[in-house]
């Protein structure tokens, strides 16, 4: 039996999320391969290499995957993942968007979010925003998962390559979607999704200018910046800063939800963080039922009395 792995990157840099991935396909205990798609990814390849445990690396190097549309990989991986009992990949818009095509290619079943493995073919997920774990159990020959990279801890790499790298030939044409453009958020701020410390903002901020509080207190904590649905709808944060069950899911070391009440959706990608901090003025915001440290009073004294205090050790 075998499992493959599709690696998350962006041409350059491996993803953490594939860490993580693999540390859940390590528990499965049969052999792993890592399929790495994209143009212009050879150094993406090599890092894969210095995974542990990895056997070998198949690389799809070629312009028709550089932007990785999910029509023509998604192809490529049913092709190649033909021959493998487990295809692997994390539970982030990537794996989303690619893994339930390749099972209706395979014509199988697929279980998305796995929180964890219990056996060969009985896994845990969360079902209705996190409120109850389903344990489901897969007849299929093929067992395609997407998993949840909070729930698996990451693998760390090595310093020499041990993998096999071994090139793709196929070039598998695009002809139902094309690439237009695409906008980047530049910030020199943790990656959210794998950041020791997240301070996320909500309605109560109230404008996109007021959202630059939470922007001064992340730069003091060396924190990720994240955001409610509710304040990314009303134009206070960009997109990819959603947190939530229709954003990215989180669980860092510290989490501190600012002006956010705590719809279930918000707290289902954020609830499995170690330590919670909320700051709210409203005393019965769903948000302090999980909080570990709830701090009631008006925001806009709170955020810059804290700045000032952290400025202080900082100096």
């Amino acid at each position: 039996m075998k499992t493959l792995i599709i690696a998350e990157h962006d041409n350059h840099i491996l993803k953490s999320a594939t860490y993580h991935t693999l540390t859940a396909a390590k528990t499965l205990g049969h052999p792993i391969d890592v399929l790495v798609i994209g143009g212009g990814c050879q150094k993406v390849a090599e890092q894969v290499c210095l995974l542990p445990d990895v056997q070998t690396v198949f690389l799809a190097d070629h312009e028709v995957y550089q932007h990785q549309l999910a029509e023509n990989c998604a192809a490529l991986i049913a092709e190649v993942g033909k021959q493998y009992d487990y295809i692997l990949a994390p539970a982030t818009t990537f794996g989303k968007n690619l893994l339930p095509r390749v099972a209706a290619l395979l014509d199988t079943a697929m279980v998305s979010d796995v929180i964890k493995i219990i056996s060969g073919d009985t896994f845990v997920r969360p079902i209705y925003a996190g409120n109850v774990l389903e344990t489901e159990q897969l007849q299929e020959k093929i067992k395609i998962l997407t998993i949840r990279t909070t729930a698996f801890a990451p693998t760390k790499a090595t310093q020499q390559a041990r993998a096999k790298l071994e090139v793709l030939p196929q070039a598998i044409p695009n002809h139902l979607s094309r690439f237009e453009s695409q906008q980047l958020t530049e910030s020199k701020r943790p990656e959210l999704t794998s950041a020791r410390i997240v301070i996320s903002g909500g309605r109560g901020l109230k404008s996109a200018e007021n959202f630059k509080l939470i922007e001064e207190v992340a730069d003091c904590l060396g924190a990720a910046v994240g955001a409610s649905r509710a304040a990314v709808d009303a134009g206070f944060a960009p997109n990819d800063y959603q947190v939530g069950q229709t954003g990215k899911i989180v669980a860092p070391d510290l989490y501190i939800a600012v002006g956010i009440s705590g719809a279930i959706q918000h707290l289902a990608g954020m609830k499995d963080s170690k330590v919670i901090v909320a700051i709210n003025k409203d005393p019965d915001a769903p948000i302090f039922e999980i909080a570990d440290y709830a701090l009631v009073g008006d925001l806009f004294t709170i955020l810059p009395t804290l700045k000032t205090e952290l400025e202080k050790v900082e100096s």
